[in-house]
């Protein structure tokens, strides 16, 4: 009898040991999920020059989302990047306002997570022999000087080859090198983020695009239109957790894009059943390992980036400006699941360090 119930002990405490080994950098230790807000300042709001943002509306989100790159000289919309755009200063590049710092000023967000979008696009192969180090190295210093833990997407979007066209060689040595040098100057409040489109990639071609186990924290996808299950497929083949790092509804039957501004109280009404419903379930559905996602509550067809863009011209997908979203919105987000910003919200992420 005492040797069984020592075996007993034996294997609980293995069971529990290894469950917290497999938890991934910042992955929440409770399985809950984190839920982040982007992708703008006007998107977000909550701050003395944006005051009619999701924050002004509702709870702070645990994280924001923003977005920069090591482009420089590239142009979007007239505005010519300088490389790092959007972090230390404010930049706009036809996708509404962004700058990470403000975020890091604003006590609103003293308890908010940063997910930045890093864009390497036409510049892969520059960062992969080294002839961009410097901006790695000042991404580097200012994420560890944010003293918040941040969630890097390296290359989002890998395989969005219409828009993105990386060149895969050249865009897994980039991430080699951004990986080796944050280790190498001791960053340590980031977790690595490997992002996909969300659909078109089976699992060879995720599997041929994926830098490896061992310099990847959190496999992340797109949601739009349909849930990828490519992703959440390849992603427990690996034991990673999922990260949705971009969702925004957008009414569609196959190629064909509908309107979608939440505004319209008919709109509205669809949108839920139609995408919010069906978000949630995935949600749900995939608790075991969908442990984040950003909601992108911006009005696209405002943006000049989008006002062309056949998916996103018609897409207003603020969640304040519609009554009926509002309400169903603050029902669902008042779940336990859903982990909000609180003095002690870096305490539940596994692996975080950093004092405040």
């Amino acid at each position: 009898m005492n040797l069984i119930r020592l075996y007993t002990i034996i294997f609980f405490f293995i069971s529990v040991i290894g469950y917290t080994q497999t938890l991934a950098k910042f992955e929440p230790t409770d399985g809950s999920c984190l839920v982040f807000i982007g992708q703008d300042l006007e998107a977000t709001g909550g701050l003395d020059a944006y005051t009619n943002g999701y924050t002004n509306f509702f709870d702070t989100p645990v994280g924001v989302t923003i977005y920069t790159n090591i482009s420089p000289s590239d142009e979007s919309f007239g505005y010519y990047n300088r490389g790092l755009d959007g972090i230390e200063t404010k930049a706009n590049w036809g996708a509404g306002d962004a700058c990470a710092q403000y975020y890091l000023e604003d006590t609103t967000y003293k308890n908010t997570i940063i997910s930045i979008g890093l864009s390497i696009v036409n510049h892969e192969k520059k960062v992969g022999n080294g002839q961009h180090d410097a901006y790695i190295i000042r991404l580097g210093n200012w994420i560890r000087e944010s003293k918040r833990p941040v969630f890097l997407r390296i290359g989002y979007e890998f395989d969005g080859h219409d828009w993105n066209h990386y060149n895969r060689k050249h865009y897994l040595k980039a991430w080699e090198r951004i990986y080796n040098i944050f280790r190498k100057i001791r960053v340590d409040n980031v977790a690595f983020v490997w992002q996909s489109k969300g659909t078109g990639s089976n699992q060879e071609a995720l599997e041929k695009w994926y830098p490896g186990d061992d310099v990847v924290d959190w496999c992340a996808y797109s949601y739009f239109g349909n849930p990828d299950t490519e992703m959440l497929t390849f992603a427990r083949k690996h034991n990673k957790p999922v990260f949705i790092a971009e969702a925004s509804p957008t009414l569609q039957i196959d190629n064909l894009f509908f309107d979608t501004d939440l505004k319209k109280d008919i709109i509205a009404k669809r949108a839920w059943q139609q995408w919010f419903i069906p978000f949630f379930k995935t949600l749900n559905d995939n608790k075991d390992v969908i442990k984040a996602f950003s909601y992108i509550n911006t009005n696209w067809s405002e943006q000049t980036m989008w006002k062309m863009n056949p998916v996103f011209q018609k897409v207003d997908s603020r969640i304040q400006v519609s009554p009926f979203i509002s309400e169903k919105w603050k029902a669902e987000m008042a779940k336990s699941r859903y982990l909000k910003a609180s003095d002690s919200l870096w305490e539940k992420l596994h692996g975080y360090t950093f004092k405040k």
